[in-house]
């Protein structure tokens, strides 16, 4: 099965217009254009993402400026976090341009842009790191301090944009903020407003994208079904299949 990436390139051609003397010429210009759209993932989940070293693979072979345009709910904070270092390593200027969503970890890859625009009608969205674990309170501690240290590594990368204090980007995180683009520029998460001819370059290559609980919910569970072939009443490995929706029901709590 071929694996579908939460990321695409895309070469648009330009005509650019360059006045030497008296004589007007045309240079054809290649933008290389990056859209990150979907959920973003650090490894394979059910045989239908791939991880960021492809990415980086891919992002060596470009030169020059990039523009990204995130459309995305987040994901993994790892993954992102090793896209928004790549980003921000890249020999060449990164615009990002957000085109709907750009939710938690997509909200730092949002960051890496050494410019970010946003549609009139997109969303940024910011708070706070979360995990599943299991086990005593020493699990629980563990993963209490584990969190705390992500959310302080995500934290760098708003203030490094923002120049917002600490103390308040994390208020922010805790009560998990929406931004349209007007107050995202007042905080300075972004930079300025598209226009109209902006996001009509991308009505070809953007593939629409909704992401509403119970849409996720049905294609996981569909995702199970298929890679373990369960029906109702049989087992897998020994263990019931009412067990294992059990299990994600309380999964679902947490996440």
């Amino acid at each position: 099965m071929e694996q579908k990436k939460f990321w695409e390139w895309k070469e648009i051609k330009k005509i650019e217009n360059q006045k030497e003397v008296e004589e007007l010429k045309q240079e054809e210009v290649v933008e290389q254009v990056l859209l990150l759209n979907g959920t973003i993932a650090s490894e394979s989940w059910f045989d239908d993402e791939v991880t960021p070293e492809m990415f980086k693979n891919e992002l060596d072979t470009k030169e020059g400026d990039i523009t990204v345009w995130i459309n995305s709910p987040g994901g993994d904070c790892i993954a992102a976090a090793q896209i928004y270092n790549m980003l921000k390593e890249h020999k060449g200027k990164v615009v990002v341009k957000v085109d709907g969503l750009a939710a938690s970890a997509a909200s730092v890859i949002a960051m890496a842009g050494d410019e970010m625009y946003m549609s009139p009608v997109s969303m940024l969205m910011i708070h706070n790191p979360q995990t599943f674990v299991m086990g005593d309170y020493s699990e629980m501690e563990k993963a209490i301090e584990m969190l705390k240290a992500v959310k302080d590594s995500i934290i760098n990368a708003y203030e490094i944009k923002t120049h917002l204090s600490r103390h308040k980007i994390s208020e922010l995180m805790d009560n998990e903020t929406w931004f349209d683009a007007k107050k995202a520029i007042e905080l300075r998460f972004c930079d300025g407003m598209l226009g109209a001819d902006d996001t009509k370059v991308m009505e070809d290559y953007f593939k629409p994208q909704f992401f509403e609980k119970n849409v996720v919910e049905k294609n996981f569970t569909n995702k199970l079904k298929e890679k373990y072939l369960i029906k109702k009443d049989e087992t897998n490995d020994g263990v019931k299949v009412d067990d294992i929706y059990k299990r994600l029901e309380t999964i679902k709590k947490f996440i």
